[in-house]
């Protein structure tokens, strides 16, 4: 199966999708808002700036204008930072028909409303088709074949299985998952204990505080993504534990490195200039901050790295307030609910 496909967002991600589904025999529309970029991708015939020396096949082909790009498009794969996608959308929803499917494969919440980007698209496309893709993955890997697993999920069979046929191939694994709302939530989220993981390291603790948090930080994920609708199995899964593993533990990950920075002892503003790409964890702490306020939903971790990045909280103080919280059963909820006697 071939298809018509336009990227939207040319940064590390999308032009890393954009060269995999090129390899599969796709013709790729790739979107950049840049024209500085857009013209020396061109002549370079590569993202020197996010992916330099990987080549971009011929049947990728590059576009600065938006309605251009997505006009006969099949699927249209949003890539841009989840901050982005709403003003994006809006640019190019009246070039769109409503039989084109809507994926999107940034991981993030949107900051100003709280909402999962299926939730956006629901708003301003609520007669087009949504998945989403996500799991744990590089960019820097993926455009260079090393192999990688990753889970698409959407509200209806069909189109999940769709999407897993576009995308699929002997380097790319996908599976497939029901639960838009937790793969959502398990790829937005890991990047706040990923920030938190990169506090530790710059900190100069060890592992085991890092599958502490790691450990604890997936509790605190499934424990809001439950009452927000999501099935608990689904941070078990890929975009759950999966990608928080690869989060925590990579140098590729922005997140990681931007708490490295912090735990070294940068601001938080240094931190992500230096890092010269989004930080998608910096306001996806703040809404999950939100989230569990407005859920009441116990949430310390990422409380902790809230006050670190909002309240300039001094970090050495948010570990000890972890350390020292009241003692509880490690399986609270399940004790409570069930009511075990022990």
């Amino acid at each position: 199966m071939k298809s018509s496909i336009c990227v939207v967002g040319a940064g590390s991600w999308g032009t890393a999708l954009a060269i995999s589904l090129a390899k599969k025999g796709h013709n790729v529309n790739l979107w950049m808002r840049n024209k500085e970029q857009f013209n020396m991708m061109n002549q370079a015939k590569e993202n020197i700036k996010y992916l330099p020396g990987v080549l971009l096949p011929n049947n990728i082909t590059l576009y600065h204008d938006i309605h251009g790009a997505v006009k006969n498009a099949e699927v249209i794969l949003l890539t841009v930072a989840s901050q982005a996608v709403r003003e994006t959308v809006k640019s190019f929803k009246a070039s769109i028909c409503d039989q084109q499917i809507i994926v999107n494969a940034a991981k993030g919440l949107e900051g100003s409303s709280l909402m999962t980007i299926s939730e956006v698209i629901a708003q301003e496309l609520p007669s087009n088709s949504f998945a989403v893709l996500s799991g744990p993955s590089h960019a820097e890997e993926v455009c260079r074949d090393m192999p990688t697993t990753l889970v698409v999920a959407a509200n209806k069979r069909g189109i999940a299985e769709y999407v897993q046929d576009i995308f699929i191939s002997p380097k790319l694994r996908i599976y497939t998952n029901p639960d838009v709302t937790g793969v959502e939530l398990g790829g937005a989220l890991k990047n706040v204990i990923a920030l938190g993981a990169g506090i530790s390291d710059g900190l100069g603790f060890g592992d085991n505080a890092k599958a502490a948090l790691m450990t604890r930080g997936i509790r605190e994920i499934a424990r809001l993504g439950q009452i927000m609708g999501a099935d608990l199995g689904t941070f078990a899964g890929l975009s759950g534990i999966g990608d928080l593993i690869v989060t925590c533990t990579s140098m590729h990950s922005r997140n990681r490195r931007c708490g490295i920075l912090i735990g070294q002892g940068k601001k938080l503003s240094e931190a992500t200039a230096s890092i010269g790409m989004v930080v998608e964890g910096v306001v996806t702490t703040r809404v999950a901050y939100e989230l569990s306020r407005k859920y009441d939903v116990e949430m310390p971790i990422t409380s902790e790295i809230y006050n670190i990045l909002y309240e300039d909280k001094d970090v050495k103080e948010a570990v000890v307030n972890l350390m020292i919280r009241s003692r509880t059963h490690e399986m609270e909820e399940i004790v409570a609910n069930q009511q075990i006697q022990w």
